[in-house]
């Protein structure tokens, strides 16, 4: 096997993974949605999103993983570079558009203090 096949083969297996993580995630999002309509809980809806949120981003971050090492270790042409870029910058504001959506803040804001909470309540 050369260089290039085991390259393309290793980007094979992360787009499968990335696509699994995405399909998995949905399906046990739904089910764990069902069960907690079944015992009748609250805010189901806003515990699916962000749980598919998760799963759509982990398989977003192998998917862009996947197209980086098959288009500059297979094919780095400008063409092929440029492309990639095209597609990381899609797929890079869909992960923050997901990030904003799950936790209410941008992945580079920090996130709140529980300790910090406290100690102006008191």
């Amino acid at each position: 096997m050369s260089f290039q096949e085991l390259i393309d083969a290793v980007g094979r297996a992360i787009d499968a993974a990335g696509v699994a993580a995405i399909v998995v995630g949905a399906v046990a999002a739904s089910l764990f949605a069902f069960g907690r309509l079944v015992r009748r809980e609250q805010s189901i809806y806003s515990r699916y999103r962000r749980s598919l949120g998760r799963a759509i981003l982990l398989g977003l971050e192998l998917l862009v993983a996947a197209d980086i090492i098959r288009t500059v270790a297979v094919s780095p042409t400008l063409e092929s570079i440029a492309v990639l870029a095209g597609i990381v910058l899609i797929r890079t504001f869909l992960s923050f558009s997901l990030e904003l959506e799950i936790t209410g803040r941008w992945p580079w804001q920090k996130r709140p203090d529980p300790d910090a909470e406290e100690t102006t309540r008191a």
